[in-house]
């Protein structure tokens, strides 16, 4: 074994191929990936700015949204412009420290931003089920405890995964057949056993994500019965609204993730570009959806928002009066 060690380059420069098989359709392909991270930059980057600027919004909830806003501006900007630079340019090259250093970004954040959802649906529990003490509660060293406790729990997890991964002699090919570095794809290339790393990775995941998505149910179960006890019609379409199109985004991400994880390691005969394409779309539609449903959908948010939008365009028209 320490003779095929030698011969294996320590710093192997990979290929991404990107989209297996659909090659020629790269550049098509591109531009709504191009759109939508143009639109999760600009959105991630409203609902941070809003909240900023407005000291009435300087609350537990809408901490918790710039939180995630920051968590999904650094997920899709590890991936999406490597993404686009092999669809556009055909710069499929990227060097082992850029690989291995995407990788933690994507799977660290990933798990930060499982522990955030779980963390705003419990906010959101203790707001309608117990408002009251909701301020009492969720303090702001609180939250701030609950936001490094996410980030800590994530790198907990991940950095000995990847120290893991960057010790092994990747001999047997440059080639990933993936847009992005993704782990079992680049664990193929190792020259030896990748059975440790495929077992720690579904553990792992299984136990974080499906413990944080166990939960998320839990609290939007109890949120759920406490609707169904209000007494105004009105009030309990708006919370039943709200909460749908939260559970939508959160199943989008736990499902999306775990689905393309669990399809990349089990063969279930499904073509690669399927699958690469499945993994994409879970990397680059939840940063995209996240600030409209759970910001702009939010009506202080959406409010300002406009009034930020109406405010600039009132500046930018000409005065009619003959004033300078």
């Amino acid at each position: 074994m320490s003779t095929y060690n030698q011969s294996c380059p320590n710093s192997p420069t990979f290929l991404l191929t990107g989209i297996p098989g659909l090659e020629s359709q790269h550049i098509w392909i591109a531009i709504p990936v191009c759109l939508m991270y143009v639109l999760a930059l600009l959105g991630n980057s409203a609902v941070l700015f809003v909240v900023k600027q407005d000291v009435t919004l300087h609350e537990p909830m809408y901490y918790f949204l710039s939180m995630l806003a920051v968590i999904d501006l650094v997920f899709s900007t590890a991936v999406v412009p490597k993404m686009l630079s092999i669809f556009w340019l055909d710069a499929r090259e990227i060097s082992y420290e850029s690989c291995f250093l995407q990788m933690f970004f994507i799977y660290t954040f990933a798990a930060v931003e499982s522990g955030l959802l779980l963390a705003m649906a419990i906010d959101r529990y203790v707001a309608i089920c117990n408002p009251l003490r909701y301020k009492a509660i969720l303090t702001n060293p609180k939250i701030a405890l609950i936001g490094l406790l996410s980030l800590a729990r994530a790198v907990g997890v991940m950095t000995p995964f990847i120290c893991f991964l960057t010790s092994l002699p990747y001999c047997k090919s440059t080639v990933i057949p993936h847009s992005y570095c993704e782990h079992m794809a680049v664990v193929d290339l190792a020259g030896t056993d990748s059975s440790v790393s495929d077992k720690y990775s579904v553990v792992v995941a299984t136990t974080l994500v499906g413990g944080d998505a166990i939960c998320i149910t839990f609290s939007y179960g109890m949120i759920l019965r406490s609707v169904l006890r209000l007494s105004s019609h009105e009030a309990r379409l708006k919370a039943f609204s709200t909460c749908g199109s939260h559970l939508c985004v959160i199943l989008l991400f736990f499902v999306g993730g775990l689905l393309s994880m669990y399809i990349e390691m089990l063969d279930l005969g499904l073509p690669r570009h399927i699958q690469v394409l499945l993994a994409d779309c879970y990397l680059v539609i939840p940063p995209m959806l996240n600030p409209v449903v759970y910001g702009l959908k939010t009506k202080q948010i959406r409010e300002r928002v406009f009034k930020l939008f109406g405010q600039r365009q009132d500046l930018a028209e000409p005065r009619m009066d003959g004033g300078h």
